[in-house]
């Protein structure tokens, strides 16, 4: 991924965000003609020792359906990408209030390179499950507990293909129109604010990450 500098994330625990609270991350690893991309869900492994400000070193957990032809591809030790999609959205020249202007996109992503090691035993792919399950619960669900579904999950436990994922690197771009002066960064992110979901979503993550807390507003 290029990556401009003004538009370079650093900051650890905003990556770390980002990639929580967009976990269905797009696996990929080479291929016999071209790369295999399987789209998942991902956690941080729990009770990592990782501290929350670094990545490289973090263990992570991902599962996929046994079906898949890329989970046949995979090995032990091999070296893969994970790519998290944070929310997007276009950015009209109507919002600059000058000319000339072009239009463009912000989006925020994050790259993960690291080592993958796929998980053979079935309690332990069992854990990844029920990790998962119990993560996203506390994040975006309702609370719900799977103990009383355990069975259920035993018996679709052989199709499911877990792996931990070993971080190595990490590469986060956050274009939030950090290009353009605070005026009209705020415009973009005051016309984003307007919108429902996807859109809406950036512009919180331009007050949160890029623009200078407004003490008049």
């Amino acid at each position: 991924m290029h990556v401009p500098p003004v538009y370079k994330a650093i900051d650890r625990r905003q990556i770390r965000h980002v990639m929580e609270r967009y976990p269905l991350a797009t696996l990929a690893t080479n291929g016999p003609a071209v790369p295999f991309a399987t789209h998942l869900p991902v956690i941080f492994a729990p009770h990592d020792d990782v501290v929350a400000d670094e990545l490289a070193g973090a263990s992570m957990f991902g599962h996929m359906n046994r079906a898949n032809s890329h989970w046949s591809s995979l090995f032990d030790s091999m070296s893969a990408k994970l790519v998290f999609s944070g929310p997007h959205g276009y950015v009209s020249p109507a919002v600059y209030d000058t000319v000339p202007a072009a239009p463009t996109w912000n989006f925020v992503a994050v790259h993960i390179e690291g080592t993958l090691r796929p998980i053979t035993d079935f309690e332990e792919t069992l854990y990844v499950v029920r990790s998962t399950v119990s993560a996203f619960e506390r994040t975006f669900g309702d609370g719900w507990q799977m103990e009383e579904s355990l069975d259920y999950f035993r018996t679709i436990g052989p199709a499911v293909g877990a792996f931990r994922f070993e971080v190595r690197s990490v590469e986060a771009m956050f274009k939030l129109s950090q290009e353009k002066d605070i005026g009209t960064q705020r415009r973009v992110a005051d016309r984003f604010d307007v919108e429902t979901g996807c859109a809406h979503e950036l512009a919180s993550l331009m007050h949160e990450f890029t623009l200078p807390v407004d003490h008049d507003a």
